[in-house]
């Protein structure tokens, strides 16, 4: 019965001092406000964030209404440069030219895709380039290579 007794004063005098020891640090006290400071922080960094990204998309939405409406403009200028200079020469008239470009470049299938140009990218090999082939490539040693640089 006696052990009983002195676990059990063991057991609440370690619980007892662990709690004085957190109140009366200093450590643990300015440990606890560096944590909030950092989770603070954390927050306002998210928040900006979230910020720049609704600017973004904004600034988006806001980019592709006034290519609509530049569009727009252009079209009634051009529409109106050949209704009001109606003898005006084609090569003249500024509009007419960039309105047939607008015009083959906006057309599209009925299935929304747009349609394929005939000649490839100019970045596109012509024909195979043979990368992903298993071809061997003849190895020179020093000598031969020296040889063949010679010749």
């Amino acid at each position: 019965m006696l052990w009983i007794y002195a676990l059990v004063g063991l057991l609440i005098g370690t619980v007892l001092g662990i709690i004085i020891s957190r109140i009366t640090t200093p450590g643990y006290k300015k440990q606890k406000t560096i944590q909030k400071d950092l989770d603070s922080a954390k927050f306002e960094l998210e928040q900006q964030k979230q910020d720049l990204s609704d600017h973004f998309a904004q600034a988006a939405d806001m980019l592709d209404s006034l290519g609509k409406e530049y569009t727009k403009l252009y079209q009634h200028m051009a529409k109106t440069s050949a209704e009001l200079l109606p003898n005006l020469p084609e090569q003249d008239n500024p509009f007419s030219k960039k309105v047939a470009e607008q015009a083959e470049m906006s057309v599209e299938e009925p299935n929304g895709k747009i349609p394929a140009t005939s000649e490839a990218p100019k970045d596109y090999a012509s024909g195979s380039t043979g990368l992903l082939k298993e071809e061997k490539k003849q190895q020179l040693n020093t000598d031969q290579a020296i040889a063949a640089e010679a010749s």
